[in-house]
């Protein structure tokens, strides 16, 4: 059983969307496929954010996730970003 819920971890990733905008993760399908994407680069090599001691990697990613230390970008914010 994935903790936090699903709906909660939407909730989190959504917080500072600002009211009247899109929010950034619309669905469950989004949400597990950032999660994923965030364990496949933490077992590539990437420093997790939060204290991961005897932890697998997606439990890793979907904490992170929700504490708010790994932010998930729109296409159009990825799209700008990678512009920069």
């Amino acid at each position: 059983m994935l903790h936090p819920s699903y709906s909660d971890l939407i909730n989190a990733v959504n917080s500072e969307v600002v009211p009247g905008d899109a929010p950034v993760v619309q669905s469950r399908y989004s949400i597990v496929i950032a999660a994923a994407k965030r364990a496949r680069q933490i077992i590539g090599g990437s420093e997790p954010t939060i204290p991961s001691y005897g932890k697998k990697p997606l439990s890793v990613a979907v904490e992170e996730l929700y504490e708010g230390q790994v932010k998930i970008l729109s296409e159009a914010d990825a799209t700008e970003e990678d512009d920069n």
